[in-house]
């Protein structure tokens, strides 16, 4: 079903891996992007439970906007280990301005077909998606 705002779909394997990030744990995180041509959001990248921050961190390209879901784990003040599924839509500056402006019109219809998203985090360069801001926001 075609986003009516920007006409984006949404590739059934975006749902299909979010799901097994979120409750199988499969993944650390997602990279999407949309394929202009097709007019669908697309996985772009799946990083392993392995990967650390910074592997997602370098998924992102410098000049092109994704959409990206990362499950950030923490321990709390009474160390109990917890985690929280971000939504980050990254939309740097560089980036073309009909790229933005089609990630922004097709964020919201996007992140409602992935049920369990709990936090959301908008970034344009990476010091707003840092490890640091992702801790300040999970608590």
């Amino acid at each position: 079903m075609a986003n009516a705002a920007s006409g984006m779909a949404v590739h059934d394997d975006c749902k299909l891996r979010f799901l097994d990030l979120k409750t199988k744990r499969t993944f650390r995180f997602v990279v999407f992007k949309i394929e202009e041509k097709l007019k669908q959001v697309m996985v772009e990248k799946l990083g392993e439970p392995a990967e650390s921050y910074d592997d997602f961190a370098a998924c992102l390209p410098a000049d092109e906007c994704r959409y990206a879901v990362y499950d950030y784990e923490f321990l709390t003040p009474e160390n109990v280990p917890k985690s929280r599924i971000f939504f980050v839509a990254w939309s740097p500056d560089t980036a073309r301005v009909r790229s933005k402006m089609i990630y922004a019109s097709s964020k919201d219809r996007f992140k409602r077909e992935l049920d369990g998203i709990q936090i959301e985090l908008q970034a344009t360069d990476p010091t707003e998606m840092g490890l640091d801001v992702f801790k300040s926001r999970a608590n």
